[in-house]
């Protein structure tokens, strides 16, 4: 099968890994995935033009529906040259609802943009897919795009890593999480070594600091990063992520407030075993200091959850599910 994936893709943000990934494994399994857009030298993506020998359109919407090459007409003749019923769009941060505010993060502007986000996607196709096993829509179903690579699994080889914590990824709705994590570093700073936070927004305005973006979506704290001794890198693109991760004995995962995880949203998605590496509410800096101290002790839970994600979310595995769902 051919797939053409619709995406405006950026290499050190969104979901670039996942662009990536998804022709990989196409490859190995015998199919084709090809993503919308004049083909661009320098590019790691496989981008094509050609929609016609498609046979399923799968629109891949994130803070945005507008197209990176093109423009509604384009849409327009996308949608002509792909039968509704093979056409899939994918809900990536939940725009295919009304508009939420949840402590200064929102998913739309105003309800006028919920309302033309709803119109363009109902446009398209029956098929709405959101990550989630909880969608607030009724006529919207799960589909977990962002997957997981078991070759992205390195050794935990503690010893020799760089850094006591890092954390990869750009500020977009991320600081009020990021700072409840070094809240909790703070009565045990100089025993977890290094810090470092790699991504855009951080110690400097992101590209996104603008009026016409919520204050929450680039909000940040520089100087209390430089009194923490946090150590801050330049954003980088989606293959040098997973090494970069891998230089910290603790990378935390970190939520916008909209998307914020509970022990539920953990055991849903990770397993019950990943409960034991959740953040405390109360004495936070306790369980930060055991995985800095014994951090072999969570090797098995570690373990355990990489074979979790590699039988129930693999790109292989989502790459099945997603044919399955546009040949439906």
């Amino acid at each position: 099968m051919r797939l053409i994936f619709i995406h405006y893709v950026i290499e050190d943000r969104g979901s670039a890994q996942d662009m990536h990934n998804y022709v990989q494994v196409a490859q190995a399994l015998g199919h084709k995935v090809a993503l919308y857009g004049r083909p661009k030298a320098a590019s790691p993506f496989s981008y094509s033009l050609d929609v016609s020998s498609a046979d399923a359109a799968i629109f891949i919407f994130e803070w945005t529906t507008e197209l990176q090459d093109g423009d509604q007409l384009d849409l327009l003749r996308l949608a002509a040259k792909v039968p509704r019923q093979r056409r899939v769009v994918i809900d990536c941060d939940g725009g295919y609802n009304d508009a939420i505010s949840v402590t200064g993060d929102v998913n739309h502007r105003d309800q006028e943009a919920s309302r033309r986000w709803v119109r363009i996607c109902d446009s398209l196709t029956d098929k709405i897919y959101q990550p989630t096993y909880h969608p607030l829509r009724q006529n919207v179903k799960t589909f977990f795009f962002h997957a997981y690579q078991p070759e992205w699994e390195q050794p935990l080889d503690f010893a020799a890593k760089e850094f006591g914590m890092v954390y990869v990824g750009n500020n977009w709705f991320r600081w009020r999480g990021l700072q409840t994590v070094l809240r909790a570093l703070e009565p045990i700073r100089d025993k977890v070594g290094r810090i470092g936070l790699v991504g855009h927004g951080w110690d400097r305005p992101a590209p996104w600091a603008k009026p016409n973006n919520p204050s929450a979506a680039y909000e940040n704290d520089p100087e209390y990063l430089r009194r923490l001794g946090v150590e801050c890198e330049p954003p980088i693109r989606f293959d040098e992520v997973v090494p970069w991760m891998g230089k910290g004995i603790i990378t935390p995962v970190v939520l916008r407030p909209l998307f914020a995880q509970d022990a539920n949203y953990v055991r849903e998605i990770y397993g019950e075993p990943a409960l034991e590496l959740v953040l405390p509410r109360e004495e936070p800096h306790l369980k930060i200091l055991d995985m800095v101290n014994r951090p072999t002790h969570y090797v098995d839970i570690v373990h355990g959850i990489r074979r979790h994600l590699a039988e129930k979310y693999s790109y292989k595995a989502q790459l099945h599910e997603l044919i399955a769902i546009a040949e439906s």
